[in-house]
């Protein structure tokens, strides 16, 4: 399997409002599904519109080319074709990320990032505080269906890398824990919600698996999130013949200080370490791609509010990315979330804290090759 080497086109198909709220003025929409739901139309079409025609370019592509990288991982809703009210489709914007990336000599991974009734309730997962999908057997056969058209369509492309069949499935920790737990805005919508067990994910992965299987050749990848549960699949993939898969997880030192208020280069060494024993002990058995991770850490982000601290806010951020990129050597790859933020890279945040997010940023600040 090769190497991976890249970044992710987060907030461009998939909205998230904390990376570019100004698409959600005028509503109280915390989430996509809820700015489609109170938006009319025609305003919706003509802002999602605006935002993808903008929000990334071929321009981009030739920048994470330039950059020495390899694979871009593009976020897709589970109503890419269009099909799903009120929702405005986009699979046009993909096919166009593909002929970027056969030009510039990138590949694709294609990530489910949303299912109807969402995998995880966050508002990546399409609707904040609902977590019930996988309760729905009508809407876990939808999503294997926008699989089984994912992989139709670009099988045979040079540019495809591979599909990831879900992003975020929540684990039970996770879920009690996640703030977004318990803040639906219709809380009958959200009624029967919780974390997406082992007993279901397992068999749902088999499922996709043979589905993907059936028009993607053995030389592409498939690739299956951890469900925040890295440790808990062992040879799993292998005792399920399944070939030519990878494990993606996440690990963000941002969401450790949640818990850890100890905001220093030991605590982050100490956390790194504990992370490569796990990712070690999982690659024994499946390649391991670590599918998110970023260098925003609070320690950095106290000292780029002082312009007179700036060198040393530029070390932080060079300390941070050096810690995870010597552990991110010993897997199967690595993907930065996220390639930007807002489109204007040379405008400063309003919020200091999105510092390290916007790896575009983080190029030409010089914290991070």
């Amino acid at each position: 399997m090769e190497k991976v080497f890249g970044t992710n086109l987060g907030n461009w198909l998939v909205l998230e409002k904390w990376m570019s709220s100004f698409i959600f003025e005028g509503t109280d929409a915390e989430d996509e599904v809820w700015l489609a739901r109170l938006l009319p139309k025609d305003e919706l079409e003509k802002r999602m519109k605006k935002h993808r025609d903008t929000y990334v370019t071929e321009e981009d592509f030739a920048n994470i080319a330039f950059h020495g990288m390899n694979l871009v991982r593009i976020p897709v809703p589970y109503f890419i074709f269009g099909d799903r009210e009120p929702f405005v489709g986009c699979i046009e914007y993909l096919d166009l990320a593909f002929e970027w990336a056969q030009k510039y000599n990138l590949k694709i991974l294609v990530d489910l990032h949303t299912v109807p009734g969402s995998q995880n309730g966050y508002d990546n997962g399409g609707i904040t505080g609902v977590c019930k999908w996988y309760k729905n057997k009508e809407e876990v056969q939808f999503a294997l269906s926008v699989l089984s058209r994912l992989a139709r369509r670009y099988a045979d492309h040079p540019a495809l890398y591979g599909i990831e069949v879900l992003n975020e499935p929540i684990s039970f920790s996770v879920y009690m824990t996640a703030p977004s737990t318990g803040k639906a805005r219709d809380k009958e919508e959200a009624k029967g919600s919780g974390y997406v067990p082992m007993a279901f994910l397992k068999p749902f992965y088999e499922k996709a698996y043979k589905e993907l299987r059936k028009y993607l050749s053995e030389d592409k990848v498939i690739v299956f999130h951890d469900g925040f549960r890295l440790g808990r699949w062992g040879n799993y993939f292998q005792k399920k013949g399944m070939r030519n898969v990878a494990l993606d997880t996440h690990i963000y030192i941002f969401a450790m200080e949640n818990f850890v208020p100890i905001h220093a280069k030991w605590v982050y060494q100490l956390y790194m370490a504990v992370n490569a024993r796990s990712l070690k002990k999982a690659g024994k058995y499946v390649p391991v791609i670590v599918g998110e991770w970023c260098i925003a850490n609070r320690r950095a982000q106290k000292l780029v509010e002082h312009a007179e601290k700036k060198e040393a806010c530029r070390k932080a951020y060079r300390e941070v990315a050096d810690i995870q990129k010597r552990v991110w050597d010993n897997t199967a790859g690595s993907i930065y979330w996220n390639y930007q933020l807002y489109r204007n890279k040379t405008e400063a945040f309003d919020e200091p804290w999105k510092n390290g997010w916007d790896l575009s940023r983080c190029w030409l600040n010089g914290w991070i090759d």
